[in-house]
């Protein structure tokens, strides 16, 4: 007798299609990617995809709240550490969980950071949380500061989102996050 599959609930099957569609998007843009590739990529009919999310601007959507979501969760439970050394490194394992357990979030994230859509609420709200948890001023950002944060962030996704199984990840993951910290100067 085989054992009784456990079927995934609404909210693990949204979660998936959001992190696959945001990878989607982190590699072709949100233009250039359609509901039928977001349908083919969590094995949907493009019918049953629209069942979860009426259109592809939802999904988008969805997926800058989940994003969203994570950055304030982050930036709320870092505020009551002092700048620092043990704050950035809150910051940064979480940052390494997170782009483990959503990769195309974690995907869309990075691309997100590379461009500019300065006129978009959300985008800058996550970008403020980031900050933010990182106890960046940004009424008078440090620019070294900046690009070591960039650095370290970037190479935590990039990492996180090399095509490798994923108990390697995890036995990698302290090399990802001291290699980060290196990049914050620690």
């Amino acid at each position: 007798m085989t054992p009784a599959m456990i079927r995934p609930t609404k909210a693990q099957i949204d979660a998936a299609i959001i992190d696959r569609a945001a990878g989607l998007f982190a590699r072709h843009g949100f233009t250039h990617t359609s509901i039928q590739q977001i349908a083919d990529a969590v094995g949907y009919s493009k019918a049953g995809l629209l069942h979860h999310f009426p259109s592809k601007q939802a999904i988008y959507d969805a997926v800058l709240d989940t994003l969203l979501a994570h950055t304030q969760e982050v930036s709320a439970r870092v505020s009551a550490l002092p700048p620092g050394r043990e704050r950035d490194l809150a910051v940064i394992e979480a940052a390494t969980d997170f782009n483990f357990e959503q990769p195309g979030i974690g995907a869309l994230g990075n691309s997100i950071a590379a461009s500019t859509q300065p006129d978009n609420e959300r985008l800058k709200a996550i970008g403020t949380h980031i900050y933010a948890s990182l106890a960046v001023d940004l009424s008078a950002p440090d620019p070294e500061r900046l690009i070591r944060i960039s650095v370290a962030l970037a190479g935590v996704g990039i990492a996180s989102s090399m095509d490798i199984p994923i108990e390697l990840k995890r036995a990698w993951r302290p090399f990802m996050i001291a290699s980060a910290m290196g990049a914050l100067g620690y």
